[in-house]
């Protein structure tokens, strides 16, 4: 067991590595002679949020890095997070390089399946570690359990872009239904998840995300009230009921 621990170890840092090195590389080279920005502008749609809000990613590297240092050292050898996290993280950050370069070189169903690569890794990370329902030291929680809600509610959030953008690339018609009732059906779908994560986890982290994301959506997209009155009220909506229930469990 001991000997397995160090190896996942290992493979974490080599991920992480991995993921940082690649992701630098793209937008530095840039890969395949396009940026992140551009790639974004090709397929045009109401669910982006605005641009501040991509910013996010230094929070998640951030907290990403600081779960790698914590599980790296020789005391976790004992440690049980470890072994329930598994290959998971390893095969998120394979997940996450691969979807690099098919997003870059535009093979966007590609992409698609290697960003359900990656929800589907951290869904699983998120599961075994039990967030939200199992009590953690404040030091475990801040370095195991919150890197890993915030990246799964990104992650949530960049499926449903990533469908979205498949979508806009085949010039899909939306059966005759227009864009600005498609975004609003997106952003309910990502609203009634969150409300089942506040029903069953209250997890802080993944909902934070997912408020961040549907306020940028109101700042990109403030000329389209109905878009705007949606989002927003998802917002108050997701808001009030994580306030009942972090209020209701500490009674």
């Amino acid at each position: 067991m001991k000997k397995n621990t160090r190896t996942l170890q290992i493979m974490n840092i080599v991920g992480f590595i991995a993921i940082i090195l690649v992701n630098t590389l793209a937008n530095s080279l840039p890969l395949n002679d396009i940026t992140q920005a551009e790639l974004s502008d090709l397929y045009p749609n109401l669910f982006v949020p605005a641009g501040y809000v991509f910013s996010i990613w230094f929070v998640i590297y951030l907290l990403l890095l600081g779960f790698t240092v914590y599980q790296a050292s020789p005391n976790r050898i004992k440690v049980d997070f470890i072994e329930k996290i598994g290959y998971y993280f390893f095969f998120s950050c394979m997940a996450s390089v691969t979807w690099i370069f098919l997003w870059h070189y535009k093979l966007v169903f590609l992409s698609l399946l290697a960003m359900f690569g990656i929800l589907g890794s951290l869904i699983m990370i998120y599961l075994r570690l039990d967030v939200g329902r199992v009590g953690v030291s404040r030091e475990e929680w801040l370095l195991t359990q919150l890197p890993f809600s915030v990246y799964l509610g990104w992650i949530t959030v960049a499926s449903i872009a990533n469908v979205v953008a498949l979508l806009v690339s085949f010039n899909w018609s939306g059966f005759g239904v227009g864009e600005v009732t498609w975004t609003i059906v997106m952003i309910s779908i990502a609203v009634l998840l969150t409300l089942l994560n506040i029903n069953i986890r209250g997890d802080v982290g993944y909902v934070a995300v997912i408020i961040w994301a549907l306020a940028g959506i109101v700042v990109k997209q403030m000329a389209i009230v109905n878009i705007v009155y949606t989002a927003g009220i998802g917002i108050i909506i997701l808001i009030s009921f994580l306030a009942f229930k972090v209020t209701r469990a500490r009674i």
